[in-house]
């Protein structure tokens, strides 16, 4: 069977009657087909997406809207354990991580159907005249266009669906072509849930869609995760409309540790906060900066930790690290690794594939790694972990900020005053303090310079989906202009 294109309420193959195959990263082999969508159906999507906001979507109250959302976190959390499967099965999440992050869309999805209820303008005073009356509307932006990676698929998707359809606009989601197959069941949940007809479609295929949904005229706005090279294809396909963008891209980011730190929760900290989804996403704590006086020792210890990981297959319950997601993924990390070793870093443990099938790879450390070389400074979306010392709180902000990317950071210390001082002054959207990688979609997420624009997730993200207007009216007689 294969997974076809939701347009319009509809099911249907490509135009051009394409398909394409998904594979499961822990054996290599077929794990379903799909349709490939092209510019043709873009263009329909857009228009059955541009026909539902037109014609009922943008005027429903935020109570339908709410209703509707609700069931469809229902229907998320009654069918968590498949939709949980299919994650591990096409991108190699371990089943009790991904069961978690379904079940933790459902949650978000509950949060988004209560913001429905929340958009709200404001009255202003103004000072032309205590006759004129001012104040600001919300409106929803339009059409948008949804882009997602594929490290984290169900819990992605909902995390752009959401706020958009509570905000009233409409939704044409475009999955990654390695994890397409979550998305058509979601797809199938939406039309199950009511969510009326072009609200929400979904359409799998490779970036030549992305790139026609990006381009787009018909599209209001674009809200993509990914990479920091196709954020910049799009901010230049977009100006042609002058999109609205939401965009979270890539990260470099630094974790620090601080010898006053509780070193037990530190490593673990530090050694997941690299290693989780076998470091395949955007906010991992890559570059690991650890005082001096400890580095030798918590180094030591970050390598054990990783030894004792249990890498394997995704489906077992006691799995913690599965595969990379594609051969290409692998290929690609392990070319950072070489180039690592090539540059003088010292390769401390990892840093060659597990035998056998599948795109397996242990967690790897690197010691003695100098600022300039590549795996300090490269995203390298794998669980590569690239460790530096410093000998003092002056020395290690700059050491941190070093870098084009502003997505997260880490900071473990007992010391509440190097926390109060370093928080404001380290160049990153997130600041975990003694702890790492924690979200919740009711908090705002988002990067500084080349890690993205916009937030996601919490008041400020549903705002994303928002815009203003300002309506005065003069609640006396004409004023007459001089």
């Amino acid at each position: 069977m294969v997974g076809e294109l939701l347009i319009g309420g509809q099911f249907r193959p490509a135009a051009s009657g394409d398909t394409f195959a998904s594979i499961n990263p822990t054996t290599g082999e077929q794990a379903g087909q799909v349709a490939r969508a092209g510019a043709e159906d873009v263009d329909t999507a857009v228009a059955a997406a541009r026909a539902a906001f037109e014609g009922t979507w943008r005027d429903a109250s935020p109570l339908a809207r709410q209703k509707v959302l609700q069931r469809l976190a229902g229907l998320i959390e009654e069918n968590a354990e498949e939709l949980a499967l299919l994650d591990t099965v096409d991108v190699g999440v371990p089943i009790a991580r991904s069961r978690g992050n379904v079940l933790g869309a459902a949650n978000a999805m509950l949060a988004y159907a209560a913001g429905a209820r929340t958009v709200r303008g404001s009255t202003i005073e103004n000072s032309v005249s205590r006759d004129m009356f001012s104040y600001t509307l919300k409106e929803p932006v339009g059409v948008v266009g949804a882009i997602i990676p594929w490290n984290n698929p169900v819990n992605t998707m909902i995390g752009k669906i959401g706020p958009a359809l509570a905000a009233g606009c409409t939704v044409v989601l475009k999955p990654a072509e390695q994890s397409p197959l979550s998305a058509v069941r979601v797809a199938e949940l939406c039309v199950e849930a009511g969510i009326p007809d072009g609200v929400v479609n979904v359409l799998t295929g490779f970036g030549d869609a992305g790139a026609a949904l990006s381009a787009h005229p018909g599209v209001d706005k674009i809200s993509f995760t990914g990479s920091v090279e196709t954020g910049q294809a799009i901010i230049r396909a977009s100006a042609g409309n002058m999109k609205r963008l939401t965009l979270e891209l890539g990260g470099k980011s630094p974790d620090i540790v601080f010898a006053d730190a509780d070193l037990d929760a530190a490593v673990a900290g530090a050694a997941m906060g690299a290693y989780l989804l076998s470091g395949q996403f955007c906010a991992a704590g890559t570059r690991l900066f650890v005082e001096r006086k400890v580095y030798d020792e918590f180094l030591a210890r970050v390598v054990e930790y990783g030894r004792a990981l249990e890498v394997g297959d995704p489906t077992d319950e006691s799995t913690v690290l599965g595969p990379l997601v594609s051969s290409e993924q692998l290929a690609k990390v392990l070319s950072f690794i070489d180039t690592g070793v090539a540059e003088g870093a010292r390769l401390l443990s990892g840093g060659s594939r597990d035998p056998g099938p599948g795109y397996f790879l242990p967690p790897t450390v690197f010691g003695e790694v100098g600022a300039a070389m590549t795996i300090a400074r490269e995203e390298i979306f794998g669980p590569v972990l690239a460790a530096m010392p410093f000998d003092d709180i002056d020395e290690v902000l700059p050491a941190a900020n070093a870098t084009r990317y502003g997505l997260a950071a880490g900071v473990w210390t007992s010391d509440v005053t190097k926390v109060h001082w370093l928080a404001p002054r380290l160049e990153s959207g997130m600041v975990w303090v003694n702890t790492y990688g924690n979200y919740d979609k009711a908090v705002p997420f988002g990067g500084y310079k080349m890690s993205g624009l916009g937030v996601e997730n919490g008041a400020e993200g549903l705002e994303q989906y928002l815009k203003s207007k300002c309506v005065w009216i003069n609640a006396a007689r004409p004023i007459a202009f001089r």
